[in-house]
């Protein structure tokens, strides 16, 4: 009878366990690439060449996703790289987003052309060096298309926020004017009697000086 210290026997045969292991090295050097892919081109992250069709963007990425889906691996930093894969698939089905990424990439591709003094017809850009860099230089022409991205940004931002304020300041300023208006109103009646009272008392003391002066002096 088997103790409760002894140890789970395997009972898979090896052509099994070898599979098993073999599948989560691939989903571990899968998970690996992803997470060294530069981020901020999404082909690389699902190891794509620019201008593939839709249909290749679906399917690479349902295959991928299986792949490294953190309900499937142990791998700790799955999460991660589960989400970089969903971005990048997303980025690539959002029209606009991936106009600009294939514009970057072309512009990338032309100063590299420029660069090593090629032609679009130069053998030499079939080689693995163009390609090499090629990539070091969309690296580059993309990182400089976030920073003026988000400098814009944060010049949109202070603007805004400067529009905020003043919209705050007249709108406080209108606060200010309605609420003078309304004490003003409010006290319409206080100062209204405070001028019956003054004019009365004005209109008595006049009263007493002209029978001050119809008194004659005795004697």
């Amino acid at each position: 009878m088997a103790t409760k210290d002894e140890t789970p026997v395997d009972t898979r045969d090896t052509d099994e366990i070898l599979q098993s292991e073999g599948k989560e090295y691939e989903k571990d050097a899968e998970i690996d690439r992803i997470l060294k892919a530069f981020r901020l081109d999404a082909y690389a992250v699902l190891a794509l060449k620019p201008g593939v069709p839709e249909s290749d963007i679906k399917k690479v990425y349902r295959s991928k996703s299986l792949l490294i889906h953190p309900d499937k691996t142990k791998n700790a930093r799955a999460p991660d790289a589960f989400d970089r894969l969903k971005k990048a698939q997303t980025e690539l089905m959002d029209e606009k987003h991936r106009a600009t990424l294939d514009e970057a990439i072309a512009d990338a591709r032309m100063l590299t052309l420029r660069e090593m003094k090629l032609t679009v017809d130069s053998p030499e850009i079939k080689t693995p060096e163009f390609d090499k860099k090629w990539a070091e230089k969309t690296k580059m022409v993309l990182i400089d298309n976030e920073q003026r991205r988000r400098r814009q940004l944060k010049a949109q931002m202070q603007e805004e926020g400067r529009e905020q304020r003043k919209q705050d300041e007249e709108i406080e300023a209108r606060k200010r004017k309605r609420q003078h208006e309304e004490d003003w109103e409010a006290t319409r009646d206080v100062r209204i009697n405070s001028w019956r009272q003054f004019q009365k008392s004005k209109s008595g003391a006049g009263d007493d000086k002209k029978k001050k002066k119809k008194l004659k002096p005795i004697g």
